[in-house]
């Protein structure tokens, strides 16, 4: 995802002379493509992600359009006065990046886990959240954030992640959801860099004689409301599957729009529970751990349906 992100913003930095990027002292081998070619258009605000935002929310002021970028949750959690405060409430053109959502970083602990920084950052008003679930979604949604008013974070894995639509993504509109495989039996819902166990689960569903529809929800915020709405009616059960608490993101925006609908189907949400990661190691193995890998998903979605839920 990181490869794809540089690729489509040095696309967009070739037309625009005021995108700037800032980084808190970090991805460097990623950005390297980006600071040779625009030099004039890049900053290292070392390790002081507070500092970076109200740097990024100044120059914002003077008409660029900024985006910051460092991992889990240092641009994000580390700083959530400085965007709400200097970003937000003015509604400056900030593009907040964190390349490692989720458990990307797990192998060193919890601080570096971005497990609720969907939430809060779906929390403050005026703020557009994006989450794409491969490089074919990151390269779809930058364009549309960096014109999109106003401050916006992008959540990215790390990097080396597959690409798992089949065909490019053509004139992508904020916020469509996207579906890679269709199926009559079950719908699973997914945001960010997790859609590979989604699509996983679904083939090993479908080895089971289960036909899942898996969807990706590349924007959390403003959010995909009709298409919650369609599948709530073609389906008995959706399962939202995200690498970030239960509380608060994709499972949250779909239970509103449910609740709000009165939808004629039954929610089931995979996710981190009220509790925070105390294992340590890879980003897969914490998956396993915590129930997130497509085994568990395609166990779970089997025990809904022979339950009768």
């Amino acid at each position: 995802m990181r490869d794809a992100f540089t690729r489509a913003l040095m696309r967009e930095a070739a037309e625009d002379p005021r995108l700037t990027l800032i980084t808190g002292d970090l991805g460097f081998g990623v950005l390297k493509p980006f600071w040779e070619t625009y030099p004039a258009q890049f900053l290292n605000a070392g390790i002081a992600e507070q500092s970076m935002t109200s740097l990024a929310a100044g120059l914002a002021a003077t008409g660029r359009t900024v985006l910051t970028y460092s991992i889990g949750n240092f641009p994000t959690l580390r700083c959530l006065e400085q965007i709400r405060n200097d970003c937000a409430y003015h509604n400056l053109n900030v593009k907040i990046v964190c390349v490692g959502g989720g458990f990307v970083y797990g192998s060193l602990g919890v601080s570096h886990h971005a497990t609720e920084d969907l939430a809060a950052l779906r929390a403050l008003p005026g703020v557009t959240v994006f989450a794409p679930g491969d490089p074919a979604e990151v390269e779809a949604v930058l364009p549309a954030l960096l014109r999109t008013p106003g401050t916006c974070y992008l959540r990215l894995g790390r990097g080396g992640e597959p690409t798992l639509h089949t065909a490019p993504i053509l004139d992508w509109h904020m916020p469509d959801a996207l579906t890679l495989r269709e199926g009559r039996d079950i719908a699973l819902l997914s945001t960010g860099g997790i859609l590979t166990q989604t699509v996983e689960a679904a083939a090993l569903l479908q080895a089971r004689g289960v036909s899942a529809e898996v969807v990706s929800f590349p924007c959390l915020k403003p959010f995909d409301r009709e298409r919650v709405r369609a599948l709530s009616h073609r389906f008995h059960n959706l399962i939202t599957v995200e690498e970030h608490t239960v509380i608060g993101g994709l499972g949250s925006a779909v239970a509103e729009v449910l609740a709000e609908e009165g939808a004629p189907c039954r929610l089931h949400r995979i996710g981190m529970e009220d509790m925070y990661a105390t294992a340590v190691g890879t980003q897969q193995y914490l998956r396993q751990v915590y129930g997130l890998d497509a085994e568990h998903i395609a166990q779970k979605a089997a025990e809904i349906l022979n339950q009768g839920a």
